[in-house]
């Protein structure tokens, strides 16, 4: 019972504290969202929405390879290999080299990405120096994910969780300097966002260069190999991250054509404020991750399952928290960003909560269950969960259902992918066990 007892104790505290640090990453990126609308209005909403698709990318690339490498050394470490002392700065180090693309982007050619995403001349005029700048920085965010998971990892999710916090409470801070005193604008928004991963960083170098480190520091020449395998224990990282952009590039096209440049701003509301749900499902299956990759890397199938319980149930008590406030509270939501009292705005975006939200009944239930199967070395069961409702189902579902209901299928569409995202876990599931 006392073993017991620890176990759901250590749960409660990885848990609590991921799930803080990811809200607190969530809340910055309101904070651009409150801030630009009122620098801005809805054109400033829809160049923050025509950009998140890009910032997930470049997320979801950091976290597959940041936090699948942390995996893979929890793992590793718990078998007992000497040999990996040279993961965390493997990690950075890909990460810096594949966000040189993302670089040149930013530098040269941020208008064309903006066309890509779907801005017209206006809106481009109006945010082409902020894509100018969180391209250039996306070292930053990529390199953010390798020191949160691998101090997460090593027994410090306090550290994580202020890390996260310190960076969000920055970004705060610093977006409303930058552009109102210094009137710097939807650049000064940019920047603050940027800077952000830098001040997380530095706090958890605190863990890094303390007493009670134990991640080694060895520099290698790059491998692909050693990247690929790390990767594979990424795959749901990445998808958790990527599906908040692949469903927020389809949605938007989708409703360019249905609703304009204010259905996109209405779209921006509801896409920010489901950060937020999105975050504490992640800081849930992040906050387990450590605790199973542990358990199951030293043979301990009886605290893994355990573990799993726990999980599922905080889940499904988020769950319905989350629909409950977005369903009771959703014209007060919306008029936080709605600083014009937009009409038009808040018909499509009061409909459009209401709807898009129902498929958290199930989601934060199938980013558990994606995460659990990576943490216990299950990749291609992982790999299936995270892909269905990332990319396939919600991509098929969207473009099939916005021709048959309009906007109303659009924002059905997710709930579908999820529906069928879960059926696909339980088919596989009972496959392994027969």
């Amino acid at each position: 019972m006392n073993t017991e007892n620890r176990l759901l104790q250590q749960f409660a505290k990885y848990v609590s504290q991921s799930i803080a640090g990811m809200i607190g990453i969530s809340i910055y990126i309101l904070a651009d969202t409150f801030f630009i609308a009122r620098h801005s209005g809805a054109d400033g909403l829809a160049v923050l929405n025509l950009a998140l698709p890009v910032y997930g990318l470049i997320f979801a690339i950091g976290a597959m390879i940041g936090i699948g490498s942390a995996t893979r050394y929890a793992i590793r470490k718990a078998q007992g290999e000497k040999n990996i002392d040279h993961y965390f700065t493997s990690s950075v180090l890909w990460c810096a080299i594949i966000s040189i693309p993302f670089i040149l982007l930013g530098i040269f050619v941020p208008e064309q990405v903006m066309k890509l995403m779907g801005a017209d001349e206006t809106i481009i005029r109006l945010g082409v120096s902020y894509f100018r700048i969180f391209l250039g920085v996306s070292p930053f965010f990529m390199i953010n994910y390798t020191f949160t998971a691998f101090a997460r990892n090593d027994h410090a999710p306090t550290l994580v969780m202020i890390a996260s916090l310190c960076g969000s409470s920055f970004n705060i801070l610093f977006d409303y300097l930058f552009m109102f005193p210094c009137g710097m604008g939807l650049a000064g928004a940019a920047l603050a966002t940027a800077l952000s991963p830098v001040v997380t960083m530095m706090v958890c170098c605190i863990h890094y260069f303390g007493k009670n480190c134990s991640v080694g520091f060895q520099w290698r020449v790059p491998s692909i190999r050693h990247l690929a395998a790390c990767c594979q224990f990424g795959v749901p990282s990445f998808v958790g991250e990527i599906s908040s952009a692949v469903t927020t590039a389809v949605f938007n096209m989708l409703i360019l054509g249905i609703a304009g440049n204010t259905g996109i701003a209405a779209y921006g509301v509801i896409a920010n404020i489901s950060l937020v749900a999105m975050s504490i499902f992640n800081g849930i299956s992040q906050g387990t991750q450590p605790l199973i990759s542990n358990y199951y890397g030293s043979g301990n199938t009886r605290s893994v399952k355990t573990l799993l319980k726990s999980g599922i149930f905080v889940t499904i008590l988020a769950q319905a928290v989350i629909i409950g406030g977005t369903w009771g509270f959703t014209d007060l939501l919306i008029g936080i960003f709605n600083s014009e009292g937009n009409a038009l705005l808040l018909q499509y975006a009061h409909d459009g909560m209401r709807l898009y939200f129902l498929g958290y009944a199930l989601a934060g239930i199938n980013i558990l269950l994606a995460g659990y199967f990576s943490a216990t070395g299950r990749i291609t069961q992982a790999f299936a969960a995270s892909i269905s409702r990332g990319v396939v189902a919600i991509v098929i579902c969207a473009v099939i259902m916005a021709k048959i209901w309009g906007m109303n299928g659009v924002w059905l569409s997710f709930l579908a992918a999820e529906v069928i995202t879960f059926a696909v876990i339980l088919v596989m599931n009972r496959k392994e066990k027969h």
